[in-house]
């Protein structure tokens, strides 16, 4: 592993330890600032028990550095590995979530689907809290919205379960009304400090009534779009999600999956524990050059002056991971040195206030006998799961335009390349990909075949690929790659909601007082262990 270490000059900071400083800096809004709004769109404020608020503490964010440590004298490469990873949300308390549902109530959602969104609506409406606030807006030929941000209590849960329950089906699908409606909720906030925001839109057809939904224009609020049975056109949802930093396209073809589908997305928004999350890469003078900087589709923006790249994440969720991969090229060296091959800063927002990791630095150690070192494992299996997303979207492309055994050539090419991979068979990441391929060529084995079931679950498989973020596709309880613990709770929760409505799962405010008494627990069963080891020493 290659060294990120202090240096004496300026603050600086081993990131190995996820240590990071707060800098009171002009915080930038998440959201563009709120619309005059008349007293009929008013949003709720947050009415709440007093109680202590949690204390904002350090290391909600870990970086880790994966690469080799030496390398020759001579003009050479270097792959670097950057993980940043979400801290345990339950140590810090998180903050309330604004959450927008737009349901499609158009006439194709008649029957089965209706109750299928019915039920799903019904657990998402169980599960928030008292520091959530919930709106729901509804589009057919146009677009209704029929409540907003309201705060999740016992009163209003049973007032939103009316709601939904009297939904009925009819009318065109127009999603850029529905999308647009969301959108000027969450605009129009009086009460958004603070604050997580989402959209979670869900449609079961084409968009046959109003404008193009692509092209609207949709800020840093993530959008988590859901294409609901076999009939739901995934291009534009997809895009709609890619439009927005963080947002994932779910493909649920089943529509028994509805509820377990809206609980994964659910899970990531309730636990998010970073927001405006951004990563700058720089390469010191003389020392190193960034050839590519490889993040997936979170936009990057270069500075050729200062030898940078800043990464935008958006909102990170409690126990995710971002990699990052970096290519370098190191110049000749005429004598051997640990030199300073790359500086990593990253920052963040949490609970109104900015913070400021200490910039840090890494070395590796350039010698004339440098031994020739094998790519680290890790490093390995990011690179073939990038490949294998690569050559997956290729053979999207080519069924696309009815290659379809040029694109099954292409997966199977994938799978004989996944075997070239070292892999004791104990590799999580290797197997999902496998998976993977197997249930896309499953979906190719026709043209038709393809059109409805392969190319949404290939897009699908692209945003999660790209965002490295869970996005329900295919056999959900199976590909489970980028889910994060909290996804795998909501999953066995959502099956057994399905299966008995009537028994409401645990409350996410229940679950974070027994995740918080757990964390009090163990810290001090770590400060008794402390002790003891002096006393005994």
């Amino acid at each position: 592993m290659g060294q990120i270490c202090k240096r004496r000059r300026g603050r600086r900071a081993n990131l190995l330890a996820g240590g990071e400083a707060e800098q009171k800096l002009p915080l930038v809004p998440l959201l563009p600032p709120p619309l005059k709004m008349s007293s009929n769109d008013d949003d709720e404020k947050i009415v709440t028990r007093s109680r202590p608020t949690p204390p904002i503490v350090p290391a909600r964010v870990k970086l880790r550095s994966i690469n080799n440590d030496m390398a020759p004298l001579e003009e050479s490469k270097l792959k670097v590995m950057l993980e940043l990873t979400g801290g345990d949300s339950s140590s810090y308390g998180r903050p309330g979530l604004d959450l927008v549902a737009v349901l499609d109530v158009s006439r194709s959602m008649e029957g089965d689907k209706m109750e299928k969104m019915k039920t799903a609506m019904l657990f998402i409406i169980k599960k928030l809290g008292p520091t959530d606030r919930l709106s729901i807006v509804t589009f057919s030929g146009g677009a209704n919205r029929l409540c907003p941000l309201r705060q999740t209590t016992g009163k209003s849960q049973e007032e939103f379960e009316n709601l939904i329950n009297g939904l009925n089906a009819d009318g065109a699908t127009n999603i850029t009304a529905g999308l647009q409606t969301a959108l000027k909720v969450l605009k129009g906030r009086s009460f958004n400090g603070e604050r997580v925001v989402g959209i979670m839109l869900m449609s079961d057809g084409e968009q046959n009534a109003g404008s193009d939904a692509t092209g609207v224009s949709v800020g840093n609020v993530p959008i988590h779009t859901f294409g609901f049975g076999i009939n739901h056109e995934p291009k534009g949802l997809k895009a709609i999600a890619h439009n927005s930093i963080g947002g994932t396209f779910s493909d649920v073809q089943n529509i028994d999956s509805l509820t377990k589908a809206f609980a994964q997305c659910l899970a990531g928004l309730l636990t998010v524990v970073v927001q405006d999350l951004k990563m700058t890469i720089a390469q010191p003078k003389d020392e190193s050059k960034i050839q590519q900087v490889s993040a997936g589709s979170y936009p990057q923006t270069r500075d050729d002056v200062a030898g940078s790249v800043t990464v935008t994440f958006g909102d990170l969720y409690s126990k995710e991971v971002r990699k990052v991969i970096v290519d370098l090229l190191l110049p000749s060296a005429s004598k051997g040195w640990g030199g300073n091959v790359l500086e990593i800063t990253y920052a963040y927002s949490t609970r109104g206030k900015l913070f400021e990791a200490p910039p840090a630095t890494l070395t590796v150690r350039r010698t004339v006998a440098s031994p020739v070192q094998e790519e680290r494992p890790e490093v390995i299996t990011e690179e073939t799961r990038l490949r294998t997303a690569g050559m997956m979207k290729e053979a999207r492309a080519m069924a696309d335009n009815n290659k379809l055994y040029d694109a099954r050539d292409k997966l199977v090419e994938a799978e004989n390349l996944l075997e070239d991979v070292v892999d004791d068979g104990h590799n999580p990441v290797i197997e999902m990909l496998r998976l993977e391929l197997q249930q896309l060529l499953k979906l190719m084995k026709s043209q038709e075949t393809y059109e409805k079931q392969g190319r949404p679950f290939a897009l699908s498989s692209e945003t999660s690929h790209d965002r490295q973020r869970f996005a329900s596709r295919g056999d959900l309880e199976t590909l489970r790659l980028f889910a994060t613990p909290r996804m795998d709770k909501y999953l066995e929760q959502a099956k057994a909601f399905d299966e008995d409505p009537s028994k409401p799962p645990p409350s996410v405010l229940k679950e974070e007082l027994i995740e918080a008494l757990r964390f009090l627990i163990q810290a001090a069963i770590q400060s008794l262990q402390a002790i003891e080891k002096i006393i005994n020493s």
